[in-house]
């Protein structure tokens, strides 16, 4: 439509003269085709009701026409506007014709929005005014004719225009009752006009309506709601329902379904005079107004339209919430199956999310009454799961809380339809809305709140799946839920009392069972976690903050609910951790902000819980008993501490708790007072209370408790020299502790109280009755733990700090227990004690020592009293765990180690005889070990005991004879079988008698090693073996005997070369001796183990020494073998692609060998060969300051002093060297442990025979050169050393 200001820059049209009936020109308004009409002629014609309907409806259509063209429409507004209205409503009530009605009611709309354009709003208001007078007055009845009256007025109506209800204000008391009365007509048509014409009449009553304008619709309620309710539930028509629902709705809003509206039956002032068809007031009573509804709404509930179910929904929403519904008017609407329907609407609606919404808000709504709805519930429950799973996709979905509220009322409440796949299904959907959590999304409070209950009630479900999927559900949504809380610092209170309640039910999920199962073990050690991990930090960071005791007594009932389940380990470990964390002390700081009786109940609760999980036998029990008595400040604690109580039985209650409470925070090193006041109030109690200890202390607080408490608070004052003490009260103390029977080692104790109680000489009696129960009952476990804090371990820290008596107590309790005869029981149970404590620490040996454990010892293996079996045993596995362990300068008493020696050797030779070497393993280890010390200057006389011994000489021969008669097949008996291992063991023993005499029998290794057999000379009188012999051994033997063989070679010809050197004496021994020796070692030179490798060409060095004495030229076929050793070594050299490990050590044995030719005084001519200077040169290159070896330099330095270097050789070296030992120097702070130190480390899980034979064989390996595990240190020192020496001779050279 064009507007008024393009209409007047059109020329105007000249308008005729007059009409055929002469009507003045003013009232014809021209048209575009040149014709023209009379508006007083059209008016006449319409308003006559025997006009032709055929000429209405084409002049009708004519003026249609012409309004469609601008300058006519201008004109009828501009001049006009008003002449036609009364023509055209006189139309709508004059023809009985559809067509007419729509074309006049087309027309007259036009008009309206044609002046309304024209900002002319009167046109709107008077057709209105017209056409209400009309209706009104009910002249038309309800004819057709009044029903296109009710549609022309609901078009006027629908432009939502306020300024209408001005128009007809005068007349809407009877306006409306006039439409009440229509709705009792049958014709759904007029009914959903009337439907429509109310509704919007409604809405602009409301919109203009003030405090004093009576309120028509109120005084009209009861037919007002119940016909059309009547209407709606009779009608299939759905635009008739829509405009039903409509009406209804705007009702609802406005409280006109209220009861009070409903049931007043009073004056509708001129309502029932002006009505022209009467009717009768009804009066709705509350049950059939609900019945009523109930059946009106079934319809459009399940109608295809979506807007018409939504719009039902919420007017039974509305319905039910404006007149805030009682239980019994609920229950009237789900006995009319209203849930029923609104769950099948929720099963079709493809989950739109309109219908979701309101259908759930109505649910909810429904779901307080009770009892009636959940029968309801339990059958639309499959409804709602896939529901859920579509609203758990969108964040803050409006009605996530209504639908959780939902199906955790029917989970609740109605366990026998829930399946356990609903279960699985329900819990995976609220795992991924927890995971949600873990972005920034969030959740609602009240959603975070029900979600943790629902999975609360599925884990309490009966039928919920005990499988993994579930379980990792739990832990999942647990770890979620409280990274959320915790990482949120607005977070809601009742979102972390929810989170501490679904942990609490998690850790708790399928425990009451008993279950084990691995899956419910790993739910319990997950929830312990985050309690250990999360919310114990985060609750010791937020516990001042806190603005209530609210949540910190749900933290503090969470964690005792843990501490109330089974004690198992895991519980255990987890009060450890709370109690480590001065879990006492927070408490009591709680307690200090929150002074309520709850906390203090509470928090003393937990206090008895705590102390039967770490003490069990419910030992917590008295502090329980005194909960309700304490005081709420630790320091008034305290002052209880410090009454006497001998005549109030709650002061001794309340004391005996005190003392439990002090006993176990100072356990865990929480201090919940000053040290200092403690001391001084366990003092005034022994002062006050020390009559009554022996009747009633024994009644629920041992006296070890207080002995510990005491003991400690004695420590820190020792410790800090300022907290004085009440000699007194230590006087009483210890006099009654002479008095009874008492055992602190059998309680938890702090390591300062029993360092302390250990420092006490006037208790030495005492504790040494402890110790040797402590050893009892160690004996009786098989090794096991027998109290939580007091193990060997503390009696091993003990001994090694060195300043008390431990060590003296048990030395001295050993050797009482042998002097007075005591049975081998206890002397077992001690000895073993003893030696898993110097297992524990090897320190522990050199104090054990200085307290002369060597003589108590001694006086077991003398007497034939313990002699047993099962004794002897023992006491050997403790001299070999106090052997490997001390250090040879602690062994001192050399007397006492004879006689053991002898001892040992006594027993041993008929032990041989009768069962082999099986049962003398630990005898062998014992005298090796004694046969290594002596090498440090320590047993020495003992050790020529052995050496000396013609029964064990004559022993070892024999056996070394049998191994190399088998000849080959001695390879066939390695340490897998019985002879190899005698074997291996015999030949360490040789190994460290060989060392052991050249340490203190020089000169006694002499040339009869030498000789073939013992017919040629004299039979050795000494532990030891021809040489011959053992290259029979490293010829045959297994690749372990090929080892040891070869250490007891080189001990051997070091300690004959020394004697030669000594005596100055030429070799004796037969022609062409040394040659055969070299044949066997040379072959062995390529060896796979380097370290037999290396000892072979330690020992063909010497050799070549012994042949110069012997005046024997090295023959052509062994020149050919030496000269492939030296150029195996060069080009092993040479090669650049050579790793750094092969590079430092392969090259070892051969180096040693070109050495030895290097310093012979007939030199191999072939040898300048070998070492030319391009050789030498690629050498040199391939050194780098990373891969320098001893040997190297050895090489080196004899090249240079035979003349094979020259200066630039040297130069290159020189540097190479020196970078060296910058190298060495950044690494000098990593020390490898020692030989010793790495042994006792080894083995741990073996037993002590196996254990000493491996520490003989490291010990045997650390002189080794080639030994890659030994001292690092030691290796650089060497090292260092011929670097040093190569520079100094480069030197003199230059």
């Amino acid at each position: 439509m064009h507007s008024i200001a393009a209409l007047s820059l059109q020329p105007p049209l000249k308008p005729p003269v007059t009409c055929s009936q002469g009507h003045s020109s003013n009232l014809i308004l021209p048209t575009a085709e040149g014709g023209s009409i009379c508006l007083l002629c059209l008016s006449v014609l319409l308003s006559n009701p025997k006009s032709p309907t055929v000429h209405v409806s084409y002049a009708l259509s004519q003026l249609s026409q012409a309004m469609s063209q601008s300058q006519f429409l201008h004109s009828l507004l501009t001049f006009h506007s008003h002449f036609l209205i009364s023509p055209l409503v006189f139309v709508l009530s004059n023809f009985d014709d559809e067509p007419i009605a729509n074309q006049t009611i087309d027309l007259i709309l036009r008009i309206c929005e044609a002046a309304k354009s024209n900002f002319n709003e009167d046109v709107q208001m008077e057709f209105a005014a017209r056409v209400s007078n009309w209706l009104s007055s009910g002249s038309l009845a309800w004819s057709r004719r009044q029903l296109y009256m009710l549609h022309c007025f609901g078009v006027l109506l629908d432009s939502q225009e306020s300024k209408l209800y001005a128009s007809i204000k005068d007349k809407e008391d009877s306006l409306i009752c006039n439409l009440i009365t229509g709705l009792q007509l049958s014709s759904e048509v007029i009914q959903g006009e009337i439907m429509f014409v109310l509704y919007r009449l409604f809405l602009l009553h409301f919109i203009d309506m003030d405090d004093n304008c009576t309120d028509v619709f109120a005084a009209c309620c009861p037919k007002l709601v119940r016909l059309p309710l009547e209407v709606l539930m009779k009608s299939e028509s759905e635009d008739v329902r829509l405009n039903c629902v409509a009406l209804l709705t705007v009702l609802a809003r406005r409280g006109i379904f209220q009861s009070a509206c409903i049931n007043h039956v009073g004056s509708v002032n001129s309502c029932e005079a002006d009505n022209f068809m009467p009717t009768s007031e009804h009066e709705i009573d509350g049950s059939s107004l609900e019945v009523l509804f109930a059946e009106a709404v079934k319809g459009p509930l399940l109608s295809s339209d979506s807007q018409l179910q939504i719009a039902t929904l919420d007017l039974i929403f509305l319905f039910l919430s404006q007149r805030d519904a009682s239980g019994e008017e609920l229950q009237v609407l789900i006995e009319q199956n209203i849930a029923d329907y609104i769950f099948e609407m929720l099963r079709l609606s493809g989950r739109e999310d309109p219908i979701v919404n309101s259908s759930l808000q109505v649910l909810d709504l429904l779901s307080a009454a009770e009892q009636p709805f959940r029968q309801r519930l339990a059958i639309g429950f499959t409804t709602l799961v896939p529901i859920l799973r579509h609203v758990a996709e969108v964040p803050f979905h409006p009605v996530q809380c209504l639908l959780l509220k939902l199906i955790l009322n029917c989970v609740s409440n109605c366990p026998g339809i829930i399946s356990t796949s609903d279960v699985g299904e329900i819990s995976i959907i609220l795992t991924r809305m927890f995971k949600n959590l873990d972005g920034d999304i969030g959740m609602l409070p009240e959603t975070f709140s029900l979600s943790c209950r629902l999975f609360v009630t599925l884990m309490k479900f009966p039928s919920s799946p005990c499988n993994s999927i579930f379980i990792t559900s739990i832990m999942d949504a647990s770890r979620s839920a409280v990274s959320y809380c915790l990482s949120d610092s607005q977070i809601h209170r009742d979102q972390i009392l929810h989170f501490l309640y679904l942990l609490k039910e998690a850790y708790a999920y399928n425990k009451g069972d008993g279950s084990s199962k691995a899956t419910d073990m790993e739910l319990r050690i997950c929830i312990l976690d985050l309690y250990k991990i999360k919310l114990l930090p985060w609750f010791m960071t937020v516990i001042n903050d806190l603005e209530g005791e609210d949540i910190a007594l749900g933290v503090i009932e969470t964690f005792h609910s843990i501490l109330l389940q089974d004690s198992d380990t895991h519980t255990k470990k987890f009060t450890e951790s709370l109690v480590s964390c001065s879990w006492f002390s927070m408490l009591f700081g709680c307690l200090g902000l929150f002074p309520t009786e709850r906390m203090r109940d509470r928090t003393y609760l937990i206090f008895g819980s705590v102390v039967d999980v770490l003490l069990g036998d419910d030992s917590g029990q008295p502090i329980r008993d005194a909960a309700f008595l304490l005081p709420y400040d630790p320091t008034d604690l305290l002052f209880l501490l410090g009454q006497k109580s001998s005549h109030n039985q709650e002061l001794f209650c309340c004391q005996s708790a005190v003392l439990l409470i002090l006993y176990i925070s100072s356990l865990y090193n929480d201090r919940i007072a000053d040290d200092k006041l403690i001391l001084a109030s366990l003092e005034q109690y022994i002062l006050l209370n020390s009559s009554d200890f022996v009747v009633r202390v024994s009644v629920s607080v041992t006296i070890e408790l207080l002995v510990n408490l005491y003991g400690l608070h004695r420590g820190f004052a020792k410790m800090s020299y300022q907290i004085p003490y009440s000699p007194e009260a230590e006087r009483i103390l210890f006099q009654l502790l002479s008095e009874i029977d008492w055992n602190s080692l059998s309680t938890r104790i702090h390591l300062t109280s029993l360092k302390w109680l250990f420092q006490q000489e006037k208790l030495w009696k005492s504790l040494s009755k402890q110790i040797l129960r402590f050893c009892r009952q160690y004996y009786s476990s098989n090794g096991h733990e027998i109290t939580q804090t007091i193990n060997l371990h503390v009696f091993a820290e003990l001994i090694t700090t060195g300043d008390n008596f431990v060590a003296m107590i048990f030395i001295h309790l050993l050797g009482e227990l042998v002097g007075n005869v005591c049975q081998d029981y206890d002397i077992i149970s001690v000895v073993k004690a003893m030696t898993e404590i110097i297992e524990v620490a090897p320190a522990v040996s050199d104090q054990f020592f200085m307290h002369g454990i060597d003589d108590v010892m001694l006086s077991i293996y003398l007497y034939s009293r313990y002699a047993s079996p099962e004794l002897h045993v023992v006491i050997s596995q403790l001299v070999i765990s106090i052997l490997i362990s001390a250090r040879s300068e602690s062994i001192s008493n050399d007397g006492a180690w004879i006689g053991i020696a002898g001892k040992l050797l006594d027993s041993l030779i008929p032990a041989v005889a009768l069962d082999g070497w099986t049962e003398v393993i630990l005898t062998i280890s014992i005298l090796s070990l004694i046969l290594h010390h002596s090498s440090n200057q320590a047993l020495t006389e003992a050790s020529k005991t052995i050496i000396l011994s013609a029964p064990l000489v004559s022993t070892v021969n024999i056996t070394i004879s049998e191994a190399c008669s088998k000849g080959p097949a001695l390879l066939d008996h390695d340490e897998g079988t019985n002879t190899g291992e005698v074997l291996i063991l015999v030949l360490l023993l040789l190994f460290f008698s060989l060392r052991s005499m050249r340490a203190n029998l020089p000169g006694l290794i002499d040339f009869r090693i030498l000789h073939d057999n013992d017919t040629e000379t004299e039979m050795l009188s000494y532990i030891s073996i021809r040489c011959h012999d053992c290259c029979k051994l490293m010829h045959y033997g297994s690749p372990l005997v090929k080892l040891i063989s070869s250490f007891c070679l080189m001990e051997m010809l070091t300690g004959l070369s020394d004697y030669i050197n000594k005596k100055t004496d030429d070799l004796k021994c037969r022609e062409g001796y040394v040659s055969s020796l070299s044949s066997v070692l040379e072959g062995l030179i390529f060896f796979d183990d380097i370290r037999v490798s290396m000892n072979c060409a330690q020992c063909l060095s010497l050799l070549m020494k012994w042949g110069e004495l012997e005046n024997e030229s090295i023959t052509a076929d062994k020149s050919n073998w030496y000269r492939l050793i030296v150029e195996e070594l060069v080009m092993s050299l040479v090669t650049p692609s050579t790793t750094s490990n092969t590079f430092m050590v392969h090259h070892k044995p051969a180096a040693l060998i070109v050495v030895a030719l290097l310093k012979s005084s007939r030199v191999p001519p072939w040898m300048p060969k070998v070492f030319d200077d391009l050789s030498i040169y690629k050498i040199i290159q391939n050194v780098s300051p990373s891969n320098v070896s001893t040997e190297l330099v050895v090489l080196f330095r004899e090249l240079m002093n035979s003349g094979y270097l020259n200066s630039e050789h040297i130069t290159h070296l020189n540097r190479v060297f020196q970078a060296c030992r910058r190298h060495i120097y950044n690494k000098s702070e990593m020390q490898d442990t020692t030989a010793t130190e790495r042994m006792r480390n080894t083995a741990v899980n073996q037993d002590h025979a196996t254990k000493a034979r491996a520490y003989l064989f490291s010990l045997m390996l650390s002189h080794s050169v080639a030994e890659t595990n030994g001292l690092r240190s030691q290796c650089w020192k060497e090292l260092l050393k011929e670097i040093e020496l190569f520079t100094k001779c480069s030197t003199e050279e230059d």
